[in-house]
């Protein structure tokens, strides 16, 4: 994630503010340009005060104007009233519960966060609108009477049970679950790779690369998951896998690990924004050993052993906050050598795709 400040003060500002805590302008994320930016009101128009869109004419997303969930803007010549992000929304919570609006706003913001990680990478990004099978989400309650809504993907279509936006429920589920991490922005990196191994690896050539790494996709699911609930992960688990999730099926151990790319590459691209340098000075030796230290300026996103040689002692030192802080662990997660053998698969299929794309839209 990117540095976003102000257009009109300088005053730095998060991806997902729609005001200067400063001097009061209103920002918006403008994702055409990947920027966040002071819009002012001209003739009756908003106009942006960035330099990298400087005088582009947009309005608000729909979703900002009646709800106040969204903070993206959409071109002017865009006839669509919602932006790029809520466009993909298919089933929204029902506002007339309560509680339902500030549940939507926290899970707008952690999709919306995701997509920017997306973009970012240069992977494709298309709708149900674009393409059969294309992205669309449905958020949803569970309802008493009914079965009970379960996260999960089909064929392009990413279903999220609104519980998971009650912060002090999700930890009660997380603990019970016996799980390290559990949030909104996780789920939805770990949903969004189940679109991206039918996108990416289904159909593709990149499919025997992946069984060798992953094993039999066409193993029964419903086998495994029984399997996974009866029996539990192998007790040698951490060897080969990122959680115990991914010893469920190859298609959660795939999805599992997509998300934990995704952590990496935008904390490392946070942390790269920042300037981060990291030279610890561990007690009782004169220097700290040398896989400790990272200068995050020069990480080398193209190269995943430049990536993931800057993720260990970049974990390390926020863990090392967070515990200061009384927290939980930012990354609760050991990387065995087999599993960044899988993560080192992903970024491949990445670059790869990404450069596909690139070249689409050059074209």
């Amino acid at each position: 994630m990117k540095i976003f400040s102000c257009s009109t003060c300088g005053q730095a500002a998060f991806f997902e503010n729609v005001r200067c805590t400063r001097c009061g302008s209103e920002l918006a994320y403008l994702p055409d340009h990947g920027i966040l930016s002071v819009l002012e009101l001209s003739d009756g128009v908003l106009v942006a005060r960035a330099d990298s869109a400087k005088g582009e004419r947009y309005r608000l997303c729909q979703n900002s104007i009646e709800h106040g969930v969204c903070n993206w803007a959409v071109p002017l010549a865009d006839e669509n009233p919602y932006c790029f992000g809520c466009r993909l929304n298919d089933v929204i919570p029902n506002l007339s519960r309560p509680g339902a609006l500030v549940a939507w706003g926290r899970i707008e913001h952690a999709k919306k966060r995701m997509l920017y990680t997306l973009s970012d990478l240069g992977l494709p990004i298309e709708s149900q609108h674009q393409k059969k099978g294309g992205l669309v989400f449905s958020f949803l309650e569970s309802d008493k009477a009914a079965s009970p809504i379960l996260t999960g993907h089909d064929e392009g279509h990413i279903t999220l049970n609104i519980a998971e936006a009650d912060n002090p429920g999700r930890e009660r589920l997380r603990e019970q679950l016996g799980e390290a991490y559990r949030t909104l922005l996780g789920h939805f990196r770990h949903e969004i790779g189940h679109y991206y191994w039918d996108v990416l690896i289904r159909d593709t050539d990149e499919r025997g690369a992946f069984q060798d790494l992953f094993g039999d996709a066409d193993k029964s699911y419903e086998a495994e998951l029984k399997r996974h609930y009866s029996e539990g992960p192998p007790p040698d688990w951490q060897n080969a896998f990122v959680s115990t999730y991914a010893t469920m099926h190859p298609w959660e151990d795939w999805a599992e690990t997509w998300a934990h790319y995704l952590h990496i590459a935008d904390t490392l691209g946070t942390a790269q924004s920042y300037g981060m340098i990291i030279k610890p000075e561990a007690a009782g030796l004169s220097h700290a050993p040398r896989i400790m230290s990272v200068n995050a300026r020069r990480v080398d996103f193209d190269d995943f052993e430049t990536l993931i040689n800057a993720w260990f002692p970049l974990t390390l030192a926020l863990n090392s906050l967070n515990r200061g802080m009384g927290l939980l662990d930012a990354y609760p997660f050991v990387l065995s050598e087999r599993a960044i053998t899988k993560l080192h698969f992903v970024h491949d299929v990445i670059e790869r795709a990404s450069t596909r794309s690139r070249a689409s839209h050059a074209s």
